[in-house]
């Protein structure tokens, strides 16, 4: 069975595969953590068809889930941050009107009305196409355009 030589295999290569694990993670509970997502990644997937093809599942499946955990963003809980050093900024709503009308100078008339379309009212592009008259592609584009010159915008901004 397929599952039985990923089990066996596992079994057999447990201490390796957590030296490896240990190896990129610095951190024994990270990686015991990433061995038991290898193992149901695997079991999930339908194991493997040989001993050889196992242990080489194995240890790629490793080697990709300790590369992701070491590329997410560290966080930690909210009591062990210095919560005395954050600055909290109450916001009205004629600030954020005033932000949002910074922050889309610069854009079409189109592209001003695609924009509010779809950050304000939810609309899907189709509906927004079907609306103006345009193609669901000339929609994107102009919302692609929009987003940029409003990161461009906020970039300037944020100096």
């Amino acid at each position: 069975m397929k599952t039985d030589n990923l089990t066996s295999s596992f079994l057999a290569l447990r201490d390796k595969l957590h030296r490896s694990a240990l190896g990129f993670l610095k951190n024994d509970e990270d990686a015991r953590d990433a061995l038991q997502d290898t193992f149901f990644n695997l079991w999930r997937d339908g194991g493997a068809e040989t001993e050889t093809e196992a242990r080489n599942k194995l240890f790629a499946v490793l080697r990709n889930i300790c590369i992701d955990r070491l590329r997410k963003p560290k966080t930690c809980p909210l009591d062990e941050t210095d919560t005395d050093s954050l600055e909290v900024k109450a916001f009205s709503f004629e600030d954020m009107d005033k932000y949002e009308s910074l922050l889309t100078t610069g854009l079409t008339e189109v592209q001003r009305h695609i924009y509010s379309l779809v950050t304000h009212d939810g609309m899907e592009y189709y509906a927004i196409a079907e609306t103006l008259g345009m193609s669901v592609e000339a929609v994107r584009m102009n919302m692609s355009r929009a987003r940029k010159k409003i990161r461009d915008n906020y970039k300037q901004l944020d100096r």
